[in-house]
């Protein structure tokens, strides 16, 4: 096949320009060609900002792709733009969507035909990717425009460009630092191998069945925060220091009731203002990162949130090979080849407080 994938130089993309490299396919990437990178030999790389219509139009020529990958597309425009200058010439058109467009829900696992989170609380990202999700239904809809929507979850491995998820767990592992479990530890999630998402992405490739349709695409396997956190310190070989955050203290920390910041908790009776309110959101990211968790604007930190895979298994015959501690340990083993448990340094002072607040509490 002849494949361009929009990116293709970090993380996501470049483990689907390898898989597609690996499998002899003509593969092109097309970016702004600041982010260097080893590619395959074959592989073949164009530079333009997708911003710029007319540098984009020159980048893209007039080529015919079986397969194109729009990798980096996140605002409406970009899509726009890609349907307008590849219609004619594209097989299919795969864009890549997120499991953030979903509503909350009690009925799990949650799949493709489960309500979308169009609510005022949804944030921009989310509501980018929905209207992007919009436009190419009606691009199918009105001109036939080939397109599959795959919707990515918590991407998990080796080049991830964010370190606060699985690579800040090794650092706090090797520094025998105290590991930070919201509630009894029992709430459920799931992460995905980027290596397995590549394959799934080349298997969906040309399946006409596919066209207007979304692919959710994760791993296989659920855990809990305390089964991540157990399958880390085994893969690392070290017993984990845990300490619980109590269940009312996380309801407090998300409502923004308390907040860490300057070294202090503040205890917050106006919640209001748009200031506070974005530094109660920031703080609820930052609680994700302690155990890997998806969205906390939708999903509450006490909710278990579990994807539906088996709209790709039926349409692409595609399964995981990835176990979570075979992701883990593929991962750890990057980590250490990549030498940075030696160089990879992380703020710990919002956990430092944290922790602090958790041995004061309730006293």
């Amino acid at each position: 096949m002849k494949c361009l994938v929009m990116g293709g130089t970090q993380f996501n993309g470049l483990a689907l320009t390898r898989e597609l490299a690996k499998h002899g396919h003509d593969t092109t990437i097309l970016n702004r060609g600041k982010t260097p990178v080893d590619l395959p030999l074959g592989v073949k790389r164009r530079f333009a900002d997708r911003t710029d219509a007319a540098a984009l139009a020159s980048a893209l020529g007039r080529d015919e792709w079986d397969v194109v990958y729009d990798v980096n597309a996140y605002r409406p425009d970009d899509v726009k733009r890609m349907a307008e200058l590849l219609r004619g010439r594209v097989g299919h058109y795969v864009f890549v969507s997120s499991t953030v467009i979903y509503a909350a829900s009690d009925r799990l696992p949650i799949a493709e035909d489960f309500p979308i989170d169009r609510s005022p609380q949804q944030n921009e990202y989310g509501r980018w990717k929905i209207e992007c999700e919009d436009l190419l239904v009606r691009e199918l809809r009105e001109r036939g425009f080939p397109a599959s929507t795959v919707a990515l979850s918590m991407v998990f491995g080796p080049n991830n460009i964010l370190p606060d998820r699985e690579q800040r767990m090794f650092a706090r592992l090797l520094q025998g630092r105290p590991i930070l479990i919201p509630g009894d530890g029992s709430t459920l999630a799931q992460i995905g191998h980027v290596e397995d998402q590549a394959r799934a992405f080349l298997r969906l490739a040309g399946k006409s069945a596919s066209f207007g349709r979304r692919y959710n695409l994760t791993g296989a396997d659920y855990f809990s925060a305390d089964g991540y956190v157990d399958t880390f310190a085994a893969v690392v070989g070290v017993k984990p220091n845990k300490t619980y955050v109590p269940a009312a203290l996380m309801d407090d920390l998300y409502a923004g009731r308390a907040l860490l910041r300057a070294g202090r908790s503040d205890v917050k009776v106006d919640i209001r203002s748009t200031e506070l309110t974005n530094q109660i959101m920031n703080q609820r990211f930052q609680l994700t990162m302690l155990v890997q968790r998806i969205a906390p604007h939708i999903h509450h930190w006490n909710k278990s949130v579990v994807y539906g895979i088996e709209r790709l298994r039926e349409d692409a015959d595609w399964r995981p090979e990835f176990t979570f501690p075979a992701a883990v340990e593929h991962t750890y083993a990057w980590f250490r080849q990549q030498r940075l448990h030696e160089t990879l340094a992380f703020d710990w002072s919002w956990e430092d407080q944290l922790v602090e607040m958790v041995r004061g509490y309730g006293k």
